[in-house]
C-alpha cells in the first residue's frame, strides 16, 4: 500500500495541470463529459488515499492498537506511516467533507432559487421575455426549464443573432450543463486542487452549447456575432449564477467560432481513460492492503497474547484463526 496509496493524488495533480490546456482544443461535448467524469473519479480517489494514510497512521498509536487488537510494531513494519502525514491526510480529509457539505447547501439553495424563479417569470412557454431594457439572457433549470430574454437583449440583436442566442439556450437545457456544473461546483470544494477542471468545464459547457446552435442555425459566423453583440450589451449585468450565452471567456469562444469544428481526436481522451484506470485500480489495491495488513497485524498480536498467556486470545479473527488460536485448541484435546 505504501506506493499504491499515493497514486490517485498524483494523478489529481496531474489531471489538474494538463486537462484544462488540453481539452480546450478539442470537441467541447466528449470534453465536457470528460472533465466530469474525471472530477468523479480524482475526487474520488483523493477521499480515499486520505482516509487510508489517516486509518494506517492513526492505528499505529498504541491506544489504538489496544483497541482494535492489533499489533503496532507489525503496522510499523509492513506500512509505516508517520504520524504527521496521518494528521494532515485526517485534516484535509475533514477539511474536504465539511466544504463538500457547505457547497451542497449552496447547491440546493441555488436549485431552489431558479425553481422559484421559474415560476416568476410570466407564461408558462419555454420561452419568457422580460419588459426590461437591461440586456439579459439566461436558462432558467428546473423541471421543465426556462429560456429568459429581455427586451432589451433582444433590442441588441438581428432575426438570426436571436435565434443563434436562442438555440444557445435551448442547448444548455437540452444537455442539462447544470449537473455538469454541479459536479464540478462539489469536486472543486473538496479538493481546491479540481478548480481548474472546473473552470476548463465551464467554458466547454459554453462551446457545446455554441457548436449545437452553429449547427442549427447553418452558420457558424452569425453565432459568433450573437455571442459577441450579447456580451458587449451586457457587460455591466450581473446575476446569480446561471446558464448565458455570454458565460465563459468570450474572446476564445468567437475565435473558435471563426475557426472550422474543432477536431474529434480520441488519443488525449483515452490518455486520461488510462490516468484514471490507473487512480481506481490503486485505490482498490491500497484498500485490499490495508484489510491485509490489519489481518496480519491482528494474527500477530493473537501470537504475541498467547506466547505471553499461554491461551489464545479474544483478538484472533474469526474468520480466520490464527495458528496460535489451533495449535492451543488441540492441546486441550
Amino acid at each position: 500500500m505504501t506506493i499504491s496509496v499515493y497514486v490517485p493524488l498524483v494523478v489529481t495533480v496531474v489531471l489538474a495541470v494538463l486537462a484544462p490546456r488540453t481539452v480546450r482544443q478539442r470537441a467541447p461535448r466528449p470534453a465536457a463529459w470528460f472533465l466530469a467524469c474525471a472530477a468523479v473519479v480524482t475526487v474520488t480517489g483523493w477521499l480515499g488515499s486520505l482516509a487510508l494514510l489517516a486509518f494506517t497512521g492513526f492505528a499505529q498509536i498504541p491506544e489504538v492498537a489496544e483497541e482494535g487488537h492489533w499489533s503496532v510494531a507489525a503496522l510499523r513494519t509492513h506500512d509505516p506511516v508517520f504520524l504527521s502525514v496521518a494528521s494532515v491526510s485526517a485534516l484535509a480529509l475533514v477539511a474536504g467533507l465539511m466544504s463538500l457539505g457547505v457547497a451542497a447547501v449552496r447547491q440546493v439553495r441555488h436549485l431552489v432559487w431558479a425553481r422559484r424563479e421559474c415560476g416568476r417569470v410570466p407564461g408558462d412557454t419555454e420561452l419568457a421575455v422580460l419588459d426590461d431594457d437591461v440586456p439579459q439572457a439566461f436558462a432558467l433549470p428546473g423541471a421543465p426549464g426556462r429560456i429568459v430574454v429581455s427586451r432589451g437583449m433582444l433590442r441588441c440583436l438581428g432575426d438570426a443573432e436571436r435565434e443563434a442566442l436562442l438555440a444557445h439556450e435551448r442547448a444548455h437545457l437540452r444537455g442539462r450543463h447544470h449537473l455538469f456544473q454541479t459536479v464540478w461546483r462539489l469536486t472543486a470544494a473538496v479538493n481546491p486542487l479540481l478548480r481548474p477542471l472546473a473552470e476548463a468545464g465551464g467554458f466547454a459547457l459554453e462551446r457545446w452549447a455554441d457548436e449545437e446552435a452553429a449547427d442549427r442555425v447553418g452558420s457558424r459566423t452569425v453565432v459568433a456575432r450573437a455571442v459577441g453583440r450579447a456580451a458587449l450589451a451586457s457587460a455591466a449585468v450581473t446575476r446569480p449564477a446561471a446558464l448565458a450565452a455570454t458565460g465563459g471567456a468570450v474572446p476564445q469562444r468567437v475565435q473558435a467560432l471563426l475557426s472550422p469544428p474543432p477536431p474529434r481526436r480520441s488519443l488525449p481522451f483515452v490518455t486520461g481513460a488510462l490516468l484514471l484506470t490507473l487512480c481506481c485500480l490503486s485505490l482498490a489495491n491500497a484498500a485490499s492492503d490495508s484489510e491485509s495488513l490489519v489481518d496480519t497485524a491482528e494474527r500477530a498480536q493473537c501470537t504475541t497474547d498467547a506466547g505471553a498467556t499461554g491461551t489464545a486470545g479474544a483478538g484472533c479473527p474469526l474468520h480466520e484463526p490464527a495458528p496460535c488460536c489451533d495449535h492451543h485448541g488441540a492441546d486441550d484435546h
